[in-house]
């Protein structure tokens, strides 16, 4: 495939060697270019040779010599554009299997794709990589990925994600590792499919690649009403989630000893559905997986309580709601008490999910109908509400219920805060332009 060239820097190091708009590159250095992974893989090389077509049809090669990390100055056409690889799995915990029918298409695309892994930190499975792709993962050295192991054991793989695929997974890290790439780890935890014995072989093989393997991630398993036809899967309790925190401290006192790192990392939720309290910043090793939701409530009260303490400002007194998820709605309650403004009296109202389920008790997926209904009688004279309850553009809840909608509904002011610990406390000061 060759891509056109829409756009060059005026004067940069391509514009220099005569590249111009309305060219085409088919190659440099003799290999062909799939996507943006392989031309900034290519491009971040010295020495190039470019083989391009040129507006008229001819074909010459263009040699350019540049400092390695330096950029050519071209802008391409979207033929360079990674497009998602689908999914191929039929995992028993697949959330997306999960959901409702008739809401935005985009809720319901399933990716697997180790192109946005290396890019975006997205977590991928490995299961739809060929022997030709996944050598051009070693050849093009993409580290670090962040992969969805959830078992090392070929079976219980095979029996979580419906795919043959599945049993290579230590083939695959083993591959990884030699190759010298780094990647992290996440294990969707299932009792009764991947927990007990289960876990600590996981743990046990994962553990053995350090530091190929940099971390694992322990997440509970999110499950929604709607499983009509879906495999049976229990919820955690905190007997189990009790379990699972007993093997992740075995394996952490075993790594700090014997390599420095704790390496496996439970989640938020799983502490909270254990009872247990968060540990501090220094246990979390610089949040390898925060996007994961390894830390992330940690990093809030600590930002809280720096916001709270650091304080000169006077709160405008008044009267707020904070609705939240079930799960952090008692957490959320003592950090008010804690660190909160004394001049503001806060009520926080746990919100049930009616739309996915009760089982379902994170903030980040309360919906706008729920909002409407449970905060209907609210009398206060603010609501702060956690800006990830909305898409990416702020306009619309999971449900499809836009944030105006929510707005015109209620009595109180509505105002989103971004989930920081600074944010919110600014919040609650009065000091935070509604958005």
């Amino acid at each position: 495939m060759a891509h056109l060239i829409e756009a060059v820097q005026p004067h940069g190091i391509a514009y220099r060697r005569g590249l111009r708009a309305g060219d085409s590159i088919i190659s440099i250095n003799g290999e062909p270019i799939l996507d943006e992974i392989d031309y900034q893989a290519l491009t971040n090389r010295q020495k190039l040779d470019i083989l391009v077509r040129r507006a008229d049809g001819t074909e010459e090669n263009v040699r350019v010599i540049k400092a390695k990390d330096a950029p050519l100055g071209l802008r391409i056409a979207d033929t360079l554009a990674c497009r998602p690889y689908p999914c191929k799995n039929k995992c028993v915990f697949c959330f997306i299997d999960q959901m409702p029918p008739g809401m935005r298409e985009t809720l319901y695309v399933k990716d697997d794709d180790w192109r946005l892994s290396l890019i975006m930190g997205n977590y991928i499975t490995l299961t739809n990589v060929d022997e030709k792709e996944f050598q051009r993962i070693l050849k093009r050295k993409a580290s670090p990925l962040y992969i969805s192991v959830h078992s090392t054991d070929p079976e219980v793989r095979v029996r979580m994600m419906k795919n043959p695929n599945a049993r290579l997974i230590m083939d695959r890290l083993h591959a990884l590792a030699d190759a010298g790439l780094h990647f992290h780890c996440q294990i969707v935890l299932c009792p009764g499919y991947n927990d007990g014995d289960a876990l600590k072989k996981t743990l046990t093989d994962l553990s053995a690649l350090w530091p190929a393997a940099q971390s694992a991630a322990l997440v509970p398993v999110g499950l929604t009403k709607f499983r009509e036809g879906l495999a049976h899967v229990d919820p955690f309790n905190r007997e189990k989630a009790r379990a699972v925190m007993e093997t992740a401290r075995a394996f952490q006192q075993k790594m700090l000893k014997e390599t420095g790192t704790r390496f496996v990392f439970p989640a938020d939720e799983m502490y909270l559905i254990a009872g247990e309290p968060l540990p501090p910043e220094a246990e979390y090793e610089g949040y390898p997986q925060l996007e994961n939701g390894v830390g992330l409530l940690r990093k809030f009260e600590d930002a809280l309580a720096a916001a709270s303490r650091e304080n000169t400002l006077p709160a405008v007194p008044r009267r707020v709601r904070i609705p939240c998820g079930s799960s952090i709605a008692p957490v959320m309650e003592r950090w008010v008490k804690d660190y909160g403004p004394q001049d503001v009296q806060v009520a926080v109202q746990p919100i049930r999910n009616t739309f996915f389920g009760e089982t379902i008790t994170v903030t980040g997926l309360i919906t706008g109908g729920d909002l409407m209904e449970q905060l209907k009688d609210a009398d206060e004279d603010e609501i702060l509400l956690c800006g990830n309850t909305l898409r990416a553009e702020g306009d619309l809840f999971l449900d499809g219920v836009s944030l105006e909608q929510v707005r015109r509904a209620l009595k109180p002011r509505l105002t989103m805060v971004q989930n920081t610990g600074g944010d919110l406390f600014l919040a609650l000061l009065g000091r935070k332009s509604e958005k």
